[in-house]
């Protein structure tokens, strides 16, 4: 990783080869540190908006907002920094949990920022008219100001669009249709045991509720989920007949684990199924200030309560297979070590970084009736390397090398081939990264095969 000494995984993941689809990999990023998930899903994939802790953070120390996405919920591909605290004049650091929602084909974009002047939290609000920005402010000041964070945003039926936030209280506006105003004053819901639980052994706080509530809706019941009794944190959550409640205790949807002392949950339903994101630290280095998201399915019960999830290793199963003859960003990624992200000269992002034996995984690759070669986008200002092309695992099926010349410079891209040899059927497919000498042997920008 980046700013520090990189950081060298000390584990290597090896797949066992698969009968039919696997089980995704946790946690979904490990190029950075991301925490505060907030996914949302819009035109057939997961889009999922993060905070990012900055390495060696000691003090979240977070920057920037990342945004990476899927399909299959196996493979996420990189879409880099979508929005930073310059993206607001009057905002000084604290870039933490917000969250995207879509109206009238615009998205907005909802986070917590100290400001500049005197440095008390405040909601501020972006706009863009793709979902991958760019995201400017929409207002050039806060849109609520009164020192509290993390913002949940949530549309009803009806049309009209709830802001949610608060630490140490749950505080909500109504939302005008313009997303960037809203109407009457803001409201303070009452927490008591009955509506988020009783806590004790904390002076002030008497109920479970801590911070980072997310709202979501399924059938008639509405569900606030949020970070409870601090610290370490686990899930809980409550539900309520509408969006502003009467709110009633439901109990905890992940318990405390892992090695960070925060959590923040987001949930989805997606191609029919429902999905937890939340964080940890699970990537090494990691801990309460440099965290990773992780995803999980979600299952509710007749009642419509939910049952709890533990946090895993594996993550949900992935659920459509990738095509390997269609072109695919370098950046797509079920798990990867060593490398890095960076914006590319030819747009989108491209792989840097890469050193002798790291490499990218990508899951479930259905080659059908078999690949007869493979193309690369590269380039070197060094004297380039070789990419392995492995089937299951890092020391798997050799199927072709492609060879990665120098091309004078790390943005002077040239597109390389090589012939694949019995690449058939359903595979998980390693980049296994070759060369000698020293750091950064070539960078990668897209890839596909063509088939036989």
């Amino acid at each position: 990783m980046s700013s520090q000494p990189r950081l060298m995984f000390i584990f290597l993941f090896l797949a066992s080869l698969l009968v039919g689809l696997g089980a995704a990999d946790n946690p979904v990023v490990q190029t950075i540190y991301t925490a505060d998930p907030a996914p949302i899903v819009h035109d057939g994939r997961v889009w999922l908006f993060t905070g990012h802790d900055e390495d060696g953070s000691t003090n979240f120390d977070m920057r920037d907002w990342h945004l990476f996405s899927t399909n299959d919920m196996a493979n996420w591909q990189h879409h880099g920094v979508v929005m930073s605290l310059a993206t607001f004049s009057w905002a000084k650091e604290r870039a933490w949990a917000g969250q995207v929602i879509a109206r009238n084909g615009r998205f907005y974009y909802y986070v917590p920022v100290s400001k500049a002047d005197g440095g008390a939290m405040a909601i501020g609000v972006a706009v863009a008219d793709a979902i991958t920005g760019p995201y400017v402010d929409a207002l050039g000041h806060p849109l609520v100001d009164n020192t509290e964070i993390d913002p949940t945003i949530f549309i009803d039926d009806d049309g009209q669009a709830y802001l949610y936030w608060g630490n140490p209280n749950l505080l909500y506006v109504l939302l005008n249709e313009d997303m960037i105003s809203y109407s009457g004053g803001i409201q303070q819901v009452e927490l008591t045991a009955e509506s988020f639980g009783a806590r004790s052994g904390h002076p002030t706080r008497t109920t479970m509720y801590e911070e980072g509530p997310w709202l979501h809706k399924r059938g008639d019941l509405y569900y606030m989920s949020f970070a409870a009794d601090c610290c370490q944190e686990n899930l809980q959550y409550s539900t309520g007949p509408s969006a502003t409640g009467p709110w009633t205790y439901r109990g905890i949807i992940m318990d405390r684990e892992g090695s960070a002392f925060t959590n923040h949950g987001g949930i989805i339903q997606f191609q029919g199924q429902d999905y937890l994101f939340y964080h940890n630290g699970a990537l090494p280095g990691g801990g309460g200030f440099t965290r990773s998201v992780c995803v999980e399915a979600l299952f509710y019960n007749e009642d419509g309560t939910i049952q709890q999830v533990q946090m895993s290793r594996s993550g949900p199963a992935q659920i459509k297979s990738l095509d390997p003859y269609i072109q695919h960003e370098a950046e797509t990624i079920s798990w990867s070590q060593g490398i890095e992200t960076e914006i590319s000269g030819e747009g989108t992002l491209n792989i840097w970084s890469i050193n002798n034996g790291d490499y990218i995984k990508v899951q479930g690759v259905e080659f059908g009736a078999g690949a007869a070669s493979f193309s690369a986008r590269v380039a070197s200002a060094l004297n380039g390397g070789s990419i392995e092309l492995r089937l299951d695992s890092l020391t798997g099926q050799l199927v072709g090398t492609c060879t990665i010349p120098g091309t004078g410079g790390w943005q002077t891209y040239v597109t390389v081939s090589c012939d694949i040899t019995n690449a058939n059927g359903l595979h998980d497919l390693y980049f296994v990264f070759k060369g000698e000498g020293g750091l950064d042997l070539f960078n990668f920008n897209w890839w596909q095969f063509r088939a036989a």
